[in-house]
């Protein structure tokens, strides 16, 4: 049996243009030191030198929302807006909640064209593996592990 569909309320025009122009920094540094607690304990020594020193932008379309981040030896860290992307990821915010909650396939989302992921392919790769293998970052309260 397959998840019931969440969608989230429409985020007004307005609004989501609003946050496009708001500095990238305070996102991405909220979202680096969440990583460094969700994702970073879970990674192997020689997974996270392959995912090490890129550039990786997210966007959370619905949202008007950019983050880049990058994983370095002491963990992942904010990296200015500009300058070239390794990898760019763009979906929805529900979308990602699933994805992080295990509830849906990043595969489904890509060719369902809910995720777009532009940039270098073998990266994107190995960090969609990664993930995959990984299971779900996030476990919500009274929800199974």
């Amino acid at each position: 049996m397959t998840p019931a569909r969440h969608t989230a309320l429409p985020v007004p025009a307005a609004l989501r243009d609003f946050v496009a122009r708001l500095p990238i920094r305070p996102p991405s540094i909220v979202l680096a030191l969440a990583l460094d607690r969700l994702l970073r304990p879970q990674l192997a020594p020689d997974v996270a030198r392959q995912l090490s020193d890129q550039v990786v932008e997210i966007e959370v379309r619905d949202l008007g929302l950019r983050c880049r981040l990058m994983l370095g030896p002491s963990g992942f860290r904010s990296v200015p807006d500009g300058g070239p992307v390794t990898l760019r990821v763009v979906a929805d915010a529900v979308s990602y909640f699933r994805l992080l909650r295990g509830e849906e396939d990043a595969d489904r989302l890509f060719f369902e064209r809910a995720l777009v992921m532009e940039g270098d392919t073998e990266y994107g790769l190995i960090l969609k593996n990664t993930l995959d293998a990984l299971g779900p970052l996030l476990h919500w309260p009274g929800r199974p592990a």
